[in-house]
């Protein structure tokens, strides 16, 4: 690696880059969020034509995505308090953020067939 080149691709640098694009992409769902909504107040007839769009398995995946970029962006934003609060945090930071990684694969697992089982169902029947 080049001489005085600031990014060494370990954990806390992926950390750090996967914290500010889901914090990013969270930020464009609540956008697209409120801009649908506000349609009800424009006309109830136009955001039920755009809710009914929303109804297929590709938003369905992408609400999935929404889904593990919340709880990674929760998970992390603690781990961050802990490390920023905590004496021993800097010297923990790389398990904790293992650790992240482990509670949020089995949170994504556990949420797999809650958020997707109305594309599961269409897909492969009841």
């Amino acid at each position: 690696m080049p001489a005085g080149t600031l990014y060494r691709g370990r954990e806390g640098m992926w950390s750090w880059v996967a914290h500010r694009v889901t914090g990013v992409l969270i930020f464009f769902f609540l956008f697209v969020h409120v801009l649908d909504t506000s349609l009800v107040r424009v006309s109830p007839e136009a955001y039920d034509d755009v809710v009914a769009t929303y109804k297929n398995p590709v938003v369905n995946l992408m609400e999935y995505g929404l889904v593990a970029a919340i709880l990674f962006h929760a998970l992390n934003g603690l781990r961050v308090i802990a490390v920023d609060f905590w004496s021993k945090g800097a010297r923990y930071q790389r398990q904790m953020l293992w650790g992240v990684v482990g509670i949020w694969v089995v949170l994504m697992a556990g949420a797999f067939y809650p958020v997707l089982q109305h594309t599961l169902r269409e897909l492969f029947g009841s």
